[in-house]
């Protein structure tokens, strides 16, 4: 199955921004959608942000994140990318990245993972 290695995250005040990588391990990035989920403690996965398969692919956010988060991938180094600006403590959240399934972005817009193997993730914390 296809893995990532996320790395990034940390604690921070409210307000504050990190920046996500995840890499692609042993499989080439750039024929899928990808997309970053987050999962706050209890809870089950949230799609957070989607991107196409293509560098400057369409991207996709929840509305809870749009104007502060932003999804980007460099194919040519098997990575994915999420900024994220202005953070909150509702951000709060082990971060993961995934495949995503494609047509369900390109038609609907919706962030659905492929896959239910999930990494270790990055924690984020954000204190208020």
């Amino acid at each position: 199955q296809l893995q990532f290695v996320e790395s990034g995250g940390g604690s921070v005040q409210s307000g504050g921004s990190l920046r996500l990588s995840c890499v692609a391990s042993g499989f080439a990035l750039d024929p899928y959608a990808v997309g970053w989920f987050r999962q706050a403690p209890g809870k089950g996965h949230e799609g957070v942000s989607c991107i196409e398969s293509r560098r400057d692919g369409d991207t996709k956010y929840v509305d809870s994140v749009k104007g502060r988060f932003t999804i980007s991938r460099d194919n040519a180094r098997n990575t994915a990318y999420l900024q994220m600006n202005s953070l909150k403590p509702e951000d709060t959240g082990v971060y993961f990245c995934q495949v995503v399934r494609a047509d369900l972005l390109l038609l609907s817009g919706q962030c659905v993972s492929s896959y239910n193997n999930w990494g270790r993730g990055t924690q984020v914390t954000v204190s208020s």
